[in-house]
């Protein structure tokens, strides 16, 4: 499902059809993404009871190798990451 199918099937289950309405639920999540990845990148985390918390984490400084001869190739560094962990509601949905 794309970005496009998500606004139908929600337009469709909150029972509006016109253009407006696709127009208006369009504007409505592209806010909440936004301000999700908004919300994450300054540090904070965003939890939505039920579906799920997004949060940033540290991946640590790591070395990659040449599997051949274990030489060290490069060094990567230390980055921040964005990460979702789904929720209870959401897990047993998928999952029952």
């Amino acid at each position: 499902m794309n970005k496009k199918e998500l606004i139908a099937r929600v337009t469709e289950k909150a029972g509006v059809s016109t253009k407006a309405d696709f127009e208006q639920t369009e504007e409505i999540i592209s806010v909440l993404w936004e301000t999700i990845m908004e919300e994450v990148a300054c540090g904070n985390k965003v939890q939505i009871l039920g579906f799920g918390t997004f949060e940033q984490r540290i991946r640590k400084e790591k070395t990659m190798r040449n599997p051949k001869n274990i030489e060290e190739l490069i060094t990567v560094p230390e980055a921040k990451i964005p990460v979702f962990k789904a929720g209870k509601n959401f897990k047993d949905m998928v999952n029952p």
